[in-house]
């Protein structure tokens, strides 16, 4: 019995030791402000996946097979953007928050409208990668925005796209035309 004492004593130290030097470690390199606003992000993106997922089904139920499938493909991309912050963040000793998602448009005036909302959102996603890249750098957290440099790339990227598809909709003298929308369609870019 004295032996099992001794072994309990002797793991409790070595608990309190490893406690002890954990209060001591500092956890992370990045900077707790941006570790903040990259939780924001990590939102916004599965914001921008539910959304684009509700496009798709709106599309799906109008009869817009390419532009659902496009949306379907946006979603599951957007999901991937924010695993891949929520993965930084996890990975180099932050702690990554699983969102709430909420406030979802479901129903649209037309495929135009669609579009015209999916570039407003890309944006809107553009401009916060910028203002995470630029607390990033005021605050010295090399690795957030070297990290971060990517999505610059693909936001670009993805507004370009955008824009490409509504530039189709500027030809359309009647953007209610059914035919027209139907040959606007028929021109989304297949993702996948």
């Amino acid at each position: 019995k004295i032996v099992c004492i001794e072994k309990k004593c002797s793991f409790a130290k070595k608990i309190r030791v490893k406690m002890a030097k954990k209060e001591l470690r500092q956890e992370t390199s990045l900077n707790v402000e941006v570790i903040k606003l990259l939780n924001e992000q990590v939102a916004k993106e599965a914001h921008a996946s539910a959304t684009y997922l509700a496009m798709a089904s709106w599309c799906d139920v109008n009869g817009f097979n390419k532009s659902a499938s496009f949306f379907y493909a946006q979603a599951e991309e957007e999901r991937e953007h924010m695993l891949k912050n929520f993965h930084f963040l996890n990975e180099n000793g932050a702690k990554a928050l699983s969102p709430e998602v909420t406030k979802i448009t479901h129903e649209y005036k037309s495929l135009h409208e669609v579009f015209e909302k999916t570039l407003e959102h890309e944006i809107s996603v553009t401009t916060s990668v910028y203002a995470i890249i630029s607390k990033a750098r005021q605050l010295n957290d090399f690795a957030s925005e070297n990290f971060l440099q990517w999505f610059v790339t693909e936001q670009l990227e993805e507004e370009r796209q955008i824009r490409d598809i509504l530039t189709l909709f500027d030809f359309a003298t009647t953007k209610d035309n059914p035919l027209a929308l139907k040959l606007i369609d028929e021109r989304i870019p297949f993702k996948g």
